[in-house]
């Protein structure tokens, strides 16, 4: 099985423009993230994808690959099947690595790559969830799943809604999944969803995987017990860098 790890990254951000250079014990973030999925020896080959020179030099700088693609690309998703369509080799799935995620954990990866089957058209992740914040939180996206574990319905609402038990007590029921944005496509669908348009229920929650579930693509959930940190302000950095410390 050869899997291509794409690495989304791009410089524009609301709350933090520029954030994949953002240094963190001297080093750009973004390096971080490539250093780490790299590491792993998981994937064939690993790929930063940006739309901004600055990213790029600061890749070459370190050593690692990346790919300039177009800067009109709606989604993560979009950015990886472009860099997949210029490639000479031809990969069985493309991993969708996030580029704000410098704490990236092997095991993590692992456990996704796992169930890269060949007959697994997408797969994800998700985590269980029990703090009361989290369920209600419209920024934690929740999942519910089938008897094969492929997802059913994703939505920023708590999902499913526990109408037997009281909101105080949602968190103790063990029935709240939360997504984890970390996706792998195999090489075909890839390139069938980024010409997909945007369906009602997407629009509806802003959440792209249900334009997938919409027009019927199965996307395989694996659990993970790993709790990802992503850096979306200079707060969430300085964060990520107390972490590291304790773990060095």
């Amino acid at each position: 099985m050869k899997i291509l790890a794409v690495i989304p990254a791009r410089y524009a951000s609301t709350r933090f423009p520029g954030k994949p250079l953002a240094l963190i014990q001297g080093k750009p973030m973004i390096q971080w993230v490539y250093e780490g999925v790299h590491n792993t020896g998981l994937f064939q080959a690993c790929i930063v994808a940006t739309d901004d020179q600055r990213i790029a030099d600061a890749v070459s700088g370190f050593g690692g690959r990346y790919c300039l693609t177009s800067p009109n690309h709606p989604s993560g998703t979009d950015r990886c099947a472009e860099v997949a369509s210029l490639q000479n080799e031809n990969y069985d799935y493309i991993v969708n690595i996030q580029g704000d995620e410098p704490l990236v954990n092997e095991n993590q990866l692992a456990s996704l790559v796992k169930a890269l089957d060949g007959q697994t058209e997408i797969a994800s992740q998700y985590i269980h969830l029990n703090k009361k914040e989290d369920i209600l939180n419209p920024s934690r996206v929740k999942v519910v799943l089938n008897a094969e574990h492929e997802a059913l319905y994703f939505s920023r609402s708590p999902i499913p809604f526990l109408r037997q038990l009281q909101e105080d007590q949602w968190a103790d029921s063990g029935e709240f999944r939360g997504h984890v944005g970390l996706y792998a496509y195999r090489s075909d669908i890839l390139q069938e969803l980024s010409k997909l348009k945007p369906g009602t229920l997407e629009q509806l929650e802003s959440l792209e995987q249900l334009r997938w579930l919409e027009k019927g693509y199965k996307i395989k959930m694996v659990f993970t017990d790993h709790q990802s940190v992503g850096v979306d302000t200079p707060e969430d950095l300085e964060t990520v860098s107390e972490l590291m410390n304790r773990t060095t």
